[in-house]
């Protein structure tokens, strides 16, 4: 019998009702001779500093660098009872090897196999490897079924980004915030360098200085030709007065047959960005929604970085083309001869081929799809046709004329044949998609013309312009310049180049928005105040663009077997050491970057300091040892604080009885009082509130025990 792992319960259940595994159980399903059980994402992960040593639970200068010199992990306290299924299947005597059916990927690899190690399994490990979730693709993928040794190069990998990242999270966050104190100053191998290039954009476009400049025009015979760009209004006005009424000799006239070639297929990142600039979703809902998609069969593995399919999906292709004339968007007596073979490319195919639709678009019921999905559907459907449409070819007219010894010139173009555009018009109308309206509009076509023409001027006027800022970025501009980060750097013959991978952008993008170190304003992501301070302190190291793209491609070498993963993990050490040693103090002129003010709640009863609202409640400033964030193991409010401390008498509501019972009562603060108690066999002791209490309509006075 044979136990097989998917990722989610969901992949789990499409992968049993294939293989006949139709009993349910507890945490698994089981028949034919199969178990079919799964993960809920990671099981298993690193486990914090704390646990290596108690000397590294304090965030100090001291502690650093934080290097484990045995990696340890440990099971998620809400993950523990799937677990604990897993764990005992795995045991079970019936089950004589387990085959890996997570995400085909690199953190699929790493899910699989620290639970297998973690449950001390030792059966033979098979491997289950596909880009679709359809039935005849399940079924070909359990009749070839790798050995799990094949992939161990993969994991590694996995395990060294895993391992990586927490290293220069954990001793960068803990030196920057430790040198800078206040805020929590968070650090990322990939989300600092992401951070850089943004608030590098930003610096641009707050120290950019407008310039206007001004064209002359001159009209005539449908044309609207136009001069160089003048400096000075005065000379522009005086160049077009002299034009008025005047004649204007073509000089030159060039005309050109060119041609705009079919896209490529989608690879993750082209398609969130499609799908940002055409229906505003973010990486993350652009990646869930497919995501969601190949669950139900629907696209093929989403996670991939390939625009190609493999040289033996000519069948595939068509078929999946004749699937979209019948189930999403064209007539069906549309005329389309595609060109299958420029979308096939094997050598360009790793782990996964390019996203396209599934045959499952003829057999389930589209309209029950959510809209936003659809719209992902869509789009995959689309760009299938597009990218083996034929070219789109249109001339292009350029003329240069003169008038009055100045240069004017003029540029049209005529489509004449649309080609894969007439797909990528049809599905903008259909979805009344708005691109930015700072696209340039189409060039119109242009009258008859050839050297030697005489044109009467018929009008002149002169347009003021001004010199544009780079752009802010969006999501489809941020997740491209990730892509290329670094690659003016590296040769052509590096594996892989930019930020992060196709599967990782998205998380990164949202972790900056969620620790504040950027923010979303309609589709522009700009960096806040914190985040543009943050990268004026941090050093080239860790948050270079060139530096992390290496890393990645190193990575990439890492699973492939052509670098060794302690060689790859030396470096990594290497650079975080230096750096802990390198940065060790900043200025008092420096810190003041990053405090935080904080909220003075009223005067401490004990002392007479200052109490103030921290993060884990109020506290008096002079440390004291008044405590003021909870009484009776209630947590106070600031409202609450600000009362007591004022004397006055206040409501708790909430409050639990020795017999399990709740009540609310009012507080009367009467002085302070000295506590001690013992917890886990140590000594706690402070200062705390003395009071009186009255019940709502009854009164009891009394002291906290």
């Amino acid at each position: 019998m044979e136990l097989v792992i998917a990722e989610k319960p969901s992949v789990a259940q499409s992968i049993a009702a294939v293989l006949g595994a139709t009993q349910r159980k507890d945490g698994y399903l089981e028949g034919n001779d199969y178990l079919v059980s799964w993960c809920v994402g990671h099981l298993v992960e690193l486990v914090q500093p704390e646990s290596y040593e108690e000397a590294w639970k304090k965030w100090s200068y001291e502690s650093l660098p934080i290097i484990p010199q045995e990696w340890q992990h440990e099971v998620k306290s809400d993950t523990k009872a799937q677990y604990q299924i897993l764990k005992k299947l795995m045991h079970d005597d019936r089950v004589d090897a387990v085959v890996c059916a997570t995400d085909a990927g690199r953190e699929g690899e790493l899910i699989f196999r620290l639970t297998y190690n973690m449950a001390g399994c030792r059966k033979p490990m098979k491997r289950l490897w596909i880009s679709s979730m359809e039935e005849s693709a399940i079924r070909d993928g359990f009749h070839n079924l790798r050995p799990g040794s094949d992939y161990d190069n993969l994991y590694h990998s996995a395990l060294c980004r895993q391992e990586a990242d927490w290293l220069v999270g954990i001793n960068g966050t803990r030196l920057f915030t430790v040198l800078y104190g206040g805020k929590a100053l968070k650090v990322g191998r990939v989300q600092t360098p992401t951070l850089a290039m943004l608030v590098d954009r930003e610096s641009k476009i707050m120290n950019f200085k407008k310039e206007a400049y001004y064209m002359a025009h001159i009209m005539g015979n449908g044309l609207d030709a136009v001069s160089e760009h003048i400096s000075d209004k005065t000379e522009a006005e005086r160049i077009a007065g002299a034009c008025e009424n005047g004649q204007a000799l073509v000089t030159s006239v060039v005309k050109e047959e060119k041609w705009v070639a079919p896209p490529k297929l989608y690879d993750l990142t082209t398609l969130q960005r499609d799908a940002n600039r055409l229906f505003g979703f973010t990486a993350k809902q652009t990646l869930e929604y497919t995501q969601s998609l190949y669950e139900k069969k629907l696209v093929t593995y989403p996670r991939t970085d390939s625009q190609y399919l493999s040289d033996d999906m000519d069948g595939t292709a068509r078929n999946v083309i004749e699937a979209i004339f019948n189930s999403l968007l064209f007539e069906q007596d549309i005329m389309f001869n595609p060109d299958i073979k420029r979308i096939l490319n094997s050598k360009k195919v790793t782990d996964h081929h390019a996203i396209i639709p599934t045959m499952e678009i003829i057999k389930q019921d589209l309209k029950a799809i959510p809209e936003s999905e659809m719209k992902i559907l869509s789009l995959c459907a689309n760009r299938l046709l597009c990218a083996t449409g034929e070219k789109h070819i249109y001339n292009s007219t350029k003329a240069v004329l003169t008038c009055n010894n100045t240069v004017f010139k003029v540029s049209g173009k005529e489509v004449w044949k649309n080609g894969w555009k007439e797909f990528e018009d049809f599905f903008k109308n259909s979805y009344k998609t708005a691109e930015d309206k700072s696209d340039a509009e189409e060039e119109k076509k242009l009258p008859e013309l050839h050297e030697g023409m005489m044109i009467a001027v018929e009008q002149t006027k002169v347009s003021e312009h001004f010199t544009q800022p780079p752009k802010h970025y969006t999501e489809d501009s941020l997740l491209s310049a990730m892509e290329r980060a670094g690659n003016e750097d590296m040769t052509d013959d590096v594996e892989r180049k930019g930020l992060g991978t196709p599967a990782t952008r998205a998380d990164i993008i949202e972790k900056l928005v969620k620790d504040g170190f950027v923010k979303r304003e309609k589709k522009q992501i700009i960096p806040t105040e914190d985040g543009m301070k943050l990268i004026t302190v941090l050093p080239d190291v860790v948050k270079s663009p060139k530096l992390t793209a290496d890393w990645e491609n190193a990575l990439t070498l890492v699973a492939k077997g052509e670098m060794e993963r302690e060689d790859f993990m030396a470096d990594i050490e290497t650079m975080v050491s230096d750096l802990i040693h390198t940065y060790h103090e900043v200025s008092d002129e420096q810190k003041k970057m990053f405090a935080q003010e904080q909220k003075v709640l009223g005067k401490c009863p004990n002392c007479g300091g200052e109490v103030v609202k921290g993060k884990y409640g109020a506290f008096c400033k002079n440390k004291c040892g008044m405590n003021v964030s909870r009484i009776m193991g209630v947590s106070l409010s600031d409202e609450q604080v600000e009362s007591l401390l004022d004397g006055k008498k206040t409501l708790l509501k909430g409050l639990t009885s020795k017999v399990g019972k709740k009540y609310d009562a009012y507080i009367i603060p009467s002085g302070t009082e000295e506590y001690h108690y013992t917890k886990d066999g140590e000594e706690k002791s402070g200062v705390q509130f003395k009071f009186v209490m009255e019940f709502p309509n009854k009164k009891f006075t009394g002291k906290k025990k």
